[in-house]
């Protein structure tokens, strides 16, 4: 028999269907010789530390760690038994297993964790999937990988999940405890990935609190050419700059402004028009669209994922999207008329906006060179319903399908014309642009209408100009203006940020090893770092804008900066795409995250740690501090040195018989 491990439920009922695996049974189909089985994500979960030793159960002590696992254990989910012993069974019967899950590093570790855990040996291959409609299926299954091909992947997920257990066990064990020491009793989440991504939050909010305006002022020439108006800006000298070339010096803008409006007239002294040429937006990566759509609706960056998700699985709409690559392979060509038919067919009203395009157009995006594990997210073969679609989904949709119709259109071209002038002896200088090929830009009109609004200093047109032209000046001013912080982080901005992670760096040496677009996290774990933050309390977002707690600022505060470094946790993310391309052994790795633990152990060891505790009721056995629990039952206010004190105020009242010092105080 051979049996389909895929990843969760509706994932193996598509590939059933087109297998013939018709027969429905507990925890599977089957049919035609094959048996589809799924999980519901992750079946396993590594086990607690206490799996390592009595030592490192509770209560939680510092003098036990670090733990660092040799033989790595993993455990099934309570939740997840049932469909567990199923997939169990059926290992039992197989021939070959083929693994459907999700075509990625972590669809890989669902997969070949339960082959590890149940010690299958028989022979492994790969579906590779990128879309789930009917057609995409029967390509992939034609084309069906051997396992080992695929198995790298397996290894750096491996990776990934190992040294994300040692930090986030180890350092957030001994900062909680430290900081209970102190006085503070909630759990100080650490991790590999979150915490650079939370200091990045925690830096920006202090630039913004510490930022100091500062003005400058800028100078706009009102001129005109045979009654033609257009304007100018004044290029000031250096000496009356900042590093940013702005004007300081308010009397010296203001004498500009006079000495303008008496000369009366201005000279062109250069021109210089040349062609450029502007490139269609690739189709999207996960992160790309992820910005793109906090930014024109300020969707959050889980919902996008999920939005996307629903469209891949649920609808069969677009393509894979959990892919950090926008490019298409050369082979796709072959796919665009059925891409548009099934796009007309999906919504007619696209018939006259198909007919505009140009599909033997090959623009950039053709690129066998640029093809990481998955292609850019486009629209399917298959027609979709958007009626069953919910208003962000529609939206997402039309999104992608709009970045995938433009690359059948040529690229944008315009002619901008650069102009210096003299006028009264400064300098001043102005451009003009005019649209030569509208290209792709037919697309975006309303993007378009909304950039136009926002302004900038570009005339639509300019005059006729030439060396010599004389212009008469119609008008001066001086616009007083203020330098700005930057902007609080968005969720797009965040997943901008946590992909270029280089961009932070400022040690050379760390600069020169990382790769340009070495990030935090990857496509498919981004989204869930932010509502890891969100849940835990170190950010709030306010409208679309993220904030660091007060808690979030201390913390940063006591770690040390190999932790919150952005760089150095993009190196190992680096190394992680070195051991799914077979480039570092995952022993090799683990080894120098042990070390790296290890060292990180020992200096937060000798930290002394102050966290501010927030108000709370004194303990009634000991007068000591307490903070809030949450038991089975609801929530109650508990001693800090449970369990050698067991006093607690306003327990449950199934706890309240059970446990000693229980005062039943209306603490508000």
């Amino acid at each position: 028999m051979k049996l389909f491990l895929c990843e969760k439920p509706s994932q193996g009922r598509d590939i059933a269907t087109v297998l013939g695996a018709k027969e429905k049974k507990g925890g599977y189909l089957s049919g035609a010789g094959v048996a589809v089985t799924w999980g519901f994500g992750h079946l396993l979960e590594q086990a607690s530390p206490d799996a390592y030793g009595e030592q490192f159960g509770k209560p939680w002590r510092t003098e036990v760690l670090p733990v660092l696992p040799t033989q790595w254990q993993m455990q099934v989910k309570p939740e997840s038994k049932v469909q567990f012993e199923v997939i169990k069974k059926l290992l039992l019967k197989a021939e070959c297993v083929v693994i459907a899950t999700d075509a990625d590093r972590e669809g890989e570790v669902i997969a070949r964790e339960i082959l590890d855990y149940c010690g299958y040996q028989g022979r492994v291959e790969r579906l590779w999937l990128s879309a789930l409609d009917e057609a995409s299926v029967r390509a992939a299954l034609a084309a069906i990988k051997p396992g080992h091909e695929t198995y790298p992947y397996y290894l750096a997920g491996l990776g990934r999940s190992r040294a994300d257990w040692q930090i986030g066990m180890n350092l957030t064990r001994l900062y909680t405890v430290k900081a209970r020491d102190s006085g503070y009793g909630e759990v100080l989440s650490v991790g590999r990935v979150q915490t650079p991504t939370l200091n990045l939050i925690v830096e920006r909010d202090r630039q913004i609190a510490h930022f100091i305006p500062k003005p400058y002022f800028v100078v706009t020439l009102a001129l005109a050419v045979n009654g033609q108006p257009f304007q100018a800006q004044w290029v000031p000298a250096v000496s009356y700059c900042d590093e940013e070339k702005r004007c300081i010096q308010q009397g010296v803008a203001q004498q500009v402004v006079q000495l303008c409006q008496q000369t009366g007239t201005a000279s062109v002294t250069e021109t210089e028009t040349k062609r450029e040429t502007l490139s269609a937006p690739l189709p999207f990566d996960l992160g790309t669209l992820q910005q793109q759509c906090s930014k024109r609706w300020g969707l959050g960056a889980q919902q996008v994922l999920d939005t996307a998700q629903a469209l891949y699985e649920t609808h069969k709409a677009t393509t894979y999207p959990r892919t950090d690559c926008g490019f298409l392979p050369t082979s796709m060509l072959s796919e665009v008329p059925t891409v548009f038919s099934a796009l007309v067919k999906s919504d007619p009203v696209l018939s006259t906006v198909l007919a505009r395009l140009q599909p033997a157009f090959v623009s950039r995006v053709w690129n066998d060179k640029k093809i990481t594990a998955h292609h850019g997210i486009i629209p399917t073969k298959q027609p979709c319903d958007l009626s069953k679609m919910n208003e962000v989904e529609r939206q997402v949709y039309q999104l992608i399908r709009q970045h995938y119709l433009a690359q059948f259109l040529p690229v944008y071209e315009q002619d901008a014309t650069r102009v210096s002038l003299l006028c009264g002896g400064q300098l001043f200088k102005t451009r003009g642009n005019i649209v030569i090929e509208p290209g792709w830009k037919v697309l975006f009109e309303k993007e378009q209408e909304a950039d136009e609004t926002q302004g900038d200093n570009d005339n639509a047109q300019l005059p006729p100009l030439q060396q010599g032209t004389p212009c008469q000046v119609t008008g001066a001013a001086m616009k007083s203006l203020q330098t700005k912080p930057p902007e609080h982080y968005t969720e797009g901005t965040l997943i901008a940020a946590m992909k270029n992670a280089a961009q932070f760096v400022t040690d050379p040496r760390l600069k020169k090893i990382l790769k340009e677009n070495a990030g935090l996290g990857t496509e498919a774990t981004r989204a869930g770092i932010i509502e890891t933050l969100l849940s835990r309390g170190f950010i709030v977002k306010k409208g679309k804008s993220l904030r660091a707690s007060t808690v979030a600022g201390e913390l940063m505060d006591i770690l040390p900066m190999p932790l919150k470094d952005p760089g150095m946790t993009a190196l190992w993310e680096q190394a992680l795409d070195d051991i799914a391309e077979g480039k570092m052994s995952l022993d090799d790795f683990m080894a120098r995250q042990s070390t790296w633990t290890t060292q990180l152990v020992e200096k937060g060891r000798a930290q002394a740690i102050s966290i501010t505790a927030p108000p709370s009721p004194p303990c009634p056995v000991c007068g000591g501090a307490t903070r809030q629990r949450t038991g089975k039952s609801g929530s109650f206010w508990g001693c800090l040195r449970y369990p050698n004190c067991t006093g607690v105020i306003n327990p449950p009242k199934s706890a309240g018989t059970r446990r000693r010092g229980v005062a039943k105080k209306n603490v508000r």
